[in-house]
């Protein structure tokens, strides 16, 4: 049975959400200096009093819009795994891992989240608030990578190549900023994902 407070709540996290959703196309489309409090509650569409309602100070808005980007980039590998689940094993499911791995940092959430990453590193009070969900994030990561490629990580040398494929996703990501890397970036996730494929079921 819905209760009168429903509505109110509704529109409240309505209206959180939207504010994260801005400050990330902010973050993403114009850079961390553009990305004020002012700038998003007006892309979002409501009063900057109302955004500092739910975001007091804009560190608060920001580790907020990290904290989203981790639930929606957790998302996004839980979806791929399911799709990979589904095709037969061989080097084309291990390409389409790391195809969807590499995907998830060219993405605008990953192009947020270097804005936030670069002003941190400058920033000992940002930086403490965002290790600690990066590291969280990198735990998932590695842990998603590894399900969906099916194999043991208690393996060093697997644990090690499964790193090295999110690594190489986050240099591909990084070299696709500046510039549209697409053709390249496809050659080369072919190589890695046959490379890596053949690593992993070599004999130990």
């Amino acid at each position: 049975m819905a209760t009168p407070h429903e509505p109110k709540q509704d529109r409240s996290r309505a209206t959180r959400q939207r504010l994260l959703e801005a400050t990330i196309d902010c973050l993403a489309e114009t850079g961390w200096a553009a990305a004020t409090v002012a700038v998003v509650a007006e892309r979002a569409g409501v009063s900057r009093g109302a955004a500092q309602h739910h975001f007091p100070t804009r560190e608060d808005l920001i580790t907020a819009a990290l904290e989203y980007m981790f639930d929606s980039r957790t998302q996004q590998a839980k979806d791929e795994a399911i799709a990979v689940a589904a095709l037969a094993d061989g080097v084309g499911r291990t390409e389409a891992v790391v195809a969807g791995l590499v995907e998830s940092y060219t993405s605008p959430l990953f192009k947020a989240a270097l804005q936030v990453w670069t002003h941190a590193a400058a920033d000992a009070a940002l930086r403490e608030r965002i290790v600690p969900l990066e590291a969280k994030f990198g735990r998932v990561s590695h842990r998603r990578a590894v399900e969906a490629l099916g194999v043991d990580d208690s393996d060093p040398v697997t644990h090690h190549l499964v790193q090295a494929t999110l690594d190489l996703a986050r240099g591909l990501g990084l070299a696709d900023v500046l510039t549209d890397d697409s053709a390249r970036r496809k050659e080369i996730v072919q190589q890695w994902a046959a490379t890596l494929h053949a690593a992993l079921n070599a004999p130990r």
